[in-house]
């Protein structure tokens, strides 16, 4: 579902990524860790090419994100395709980002009707299906402010998943939330891991990683160090910088 060859980005001198290549299969859960600064959230961002990469190439579901190639030059796409692209790519951040003014409900429908064109009936009835699924029914008509931090970043996983996204991704999506509403938002995520979801995830969840990933990347200096399966590289990581981190996290 993800391939990456060798991604680099750079912000003006600041060399962020430096040749990042991985891969995630479909229906695969693969989580990012790494110290502030590595470079996890830029790659969470070209991906669904929020951010231009600078050299390499990254692909979703065999489509090159952002640009089209001719003989061995890139050049990038129009606004419109890459939009297109990024209709089947959901994104949740780490501060929600819901429009304050539309409820819970408002803010699910929004994307299917002004981007798809959904009929408004039939919008809301999906909405509420989504609302049920992470378990806000009651909350359909109650707005952001009016809901816990848990609360509002779930109505943001609903409202990406109202796209039908066939990739989601995941921008530490905990870490502005108080240490008790973290479960919440963690049981709604597992539950789309079993439902076959593929999912690329930035955070610092190590038990969430040992359970639910597939795959664990740990990155820091714009480079991935150590990647396998979660479990090896938790508890027998083969280099001293994992070492350190982890030693410092877990």
């Amino acid at each position: 579902m993800v391939r990456a060859e060798r991604v680099c980005k750079n912000f003006g001198a600041l060399a962020v990524l430096k040749g990042i290549s991985l891969e995630v299969g479909r229906g695969q859960v693969l989580c990012m860790v790494g110290p502030s600064g590595s470079g996890k959230s830029t790659f969470l961002r070209c991906i669904n090419h929020l951010e231009q990469v600078n050299a390499g190439r990254l692909y979703v579901d065999g489509d090159l994100v952002g640009y089209r190639q001719k003989g061995d030059k890139l050049y990038e796409q129009a606004p419109r395709v890459a939009n297109k692209q990024r209709r089947d790519i959901g994104m949740v951040f780490q501060h929600f980002n819901l429009f304050p003014h539309r409820t819970a409900l408002g803010n699910v429908i929004e994307a299917p009707i002004q981007v798809k064109g959904v009929r408004k009936a039939d919008a809301i009835a999906r909405g509420r299906e989504l609302l049920e699924r992470v378990g806000l029914q009651d909350k359909a008509d109650t707005y952001p402010a009016q809901l816990s931090g848990g609360q509002q970043q779930r109505v943001a996983i609903a409202r990406a998943l109202a796209m039908d996204p066939k990739l989601m991704l995941f921008d530490e999506p905990t870490s502005a939330l108080d240490p008790e509403l973290v479960g919440e938002v963690l049981a709604v995520m597992r539950q789309l891991a079993s439902d076959g979801m593929t999912m690329v995830v930035v955070t610092h969840e190590m038990g969430f990683a040992r359970e639910v990933a597939d795959q664990l990347v740990f990155m820091d200096g714009g480079v991935v160090v150590e990647a396998g399966d979660p479990r090896e590289v938790l508890t027998n990581p083969q280099h001293e910088r994992t070492k350190l981190f982890l030693s410092r996290l877990l």
